[in-house]
């Protein structure tokens, strides 16, 4: 009887050890993302809570990989490489990047400040999109690990840099909490004026990733108005959601009508490709702008921001031209993104949200990825 004790200590040893060893995901191998670039080094960072685990690399300030709790193991949401050549050889330039310094399109790549008219880098014929062809996705950010959870990235934008004035100062942090939240906070500032319009662009998955096709996945929206493209994808104003494609007010399946062929702006975009016109506008603190459930995990995402718009993209132009981590391809719409952001083209448009800064400002913008589990 005296060997009971120490016999049912062994056996609760084991049990949290095989529930710890259960908890453990491939991540990543740092080596793999070991190389230098423009003179500066690449480098992969690894974030840990106890409860969630995320993989980023200095290369465009890119999410590699989120990990987040799924019954007694992890599920990776997020899709990405496990290595640096990938990201820097592939055809689809913004996977999980930090993207600048104006994220989406700017029409035909032209604004003017101050009576002066600033012509862009064209990638996107017609148009400008996410910063020119050698925007913020592409260079390498100074990169801080302060504690095991943070992670501090910054870059210098030079003035001229892709055609935009003034040189802009960018701190971009990503934080885990013990809430299971994945947290953006972004500070820029300009020594002169200029636009700017910063913004994650995660691929995600929350079913996981290769877990196929997201039609299934349930997504709602706190928008009463989009802003309609042209055939450009370019805004051609606000308009109401109301009896549209685009009325995300109460939870339905992404696949509801996305292939809608007799809607023209589903045709422009191939799907969703769109700006919400988000009904809080911009606001001091994070409010709720969005909630999207796996169709299988069940694991549903709270987004929350201060930002006024959110850019809902579903895929459309994934063509099975990758290999992600997992070993699965990135076939069409096994994917979308949630970009929180000012709204497309706001140089051009007056009356959009304006994205001027000021030289001596700082902008501050914040947004909370919020999962809540089955």
């Amino acid at each position: 009887m005296r060997f009971l004790p120490i016999l049912l200590i062994f056996l609760i040893a084991c049990n949290n050890v095989e529930k710890e060893e259960s908890t453990l995901v491939k991540l990543p191998e740092a080596k793999a993302f070991d190389t230098t670039l423009d003179g500066k080094k690449v480098r992969l960072a690894i974030l840990k809570n106890g409860k969630m685990q995320a993989a980023v690399t200095n290369y465009g300030a890119r999410v590699v990989g989120l990990w987040v709790p799924k019954a007694d193991s992890l599920i990776d949401v997020v899709l990405g490489f496990d290595n640096i050549h990938d990201y820097i050889n592939a055809e689809e330039r913004f996977f999980g990047a930090i993207v600048g310094r104006y994220g989406n399109r700017i029409a035909k790549g032209k604004f003017s400040l101050v009576g002066k008219t600033y012509q862009l880098d064209i990638n996107n014929p017609p148009n400008t999109l996410h910063g020119g062809r050698k925007g913020f996705h592409s260079t390498v950010w100074d990169m801080q690990q302060p504690d095991d959870s943070t992670l501090v990235l910054t870059y210098v934008s030079a003035d001229g840099e892709e055609g935009y004035p003034g040189e802009l100062t960018v701190k971009v942090t990503y934080q885990l909490t013990s809430n299971l939240e994945f947290n953006i906070d972004y500070e820029v500032s300009a020594n002169q004026k200029t636009v700017s319009n910063i913004t994650n662009h995660n691929y995600w998955n929350l079913d996981g990733e290769g877990a196929g096709p997201i039609a299934s996945h349930l997504l709602q929206v706190n928008a009463d108005q989009y802003t309609p493209v042209d055939s450009t994808l370019i805004p051609s104003g606000i308009e109401t959601v109301e009896g549209t494609a685009f009325d995300f007010r109460r939870a339905r399946f992404i696949g509801d009508e996305i292939d809608t062929i007799s809607n023209a702006q589903l045709r422009f975009g191939k799907g969703y490709d769109h700006n919400f016109v988000l009904t809080k506008g911009i606001t001091e603190k994070p409010e709720l702008a969005a909630t999207v459930t796996g169709g299988r995990s069940g694991i549903s995402m709270q987004i929350l921001t201060t930002e006024p718009g959110l850019q809902f993209y579903g895929g459309n132009f994934m063509k099975s031209q990758h290999t992600m981590k997992s070993g699965s391809r990135d076939d069409f719409r096994t994917a979308f993104c949630l970009e929180t952001q000012h709204f497309p083209d706001s140089p051009n448009q007056p009356g959009f949200p304006s994205t001027v800064l000021e030289p001596g400002a700082k902008y501050s913008s914040k947004t909370i990825h919020r999962f809540l589990l089955p």
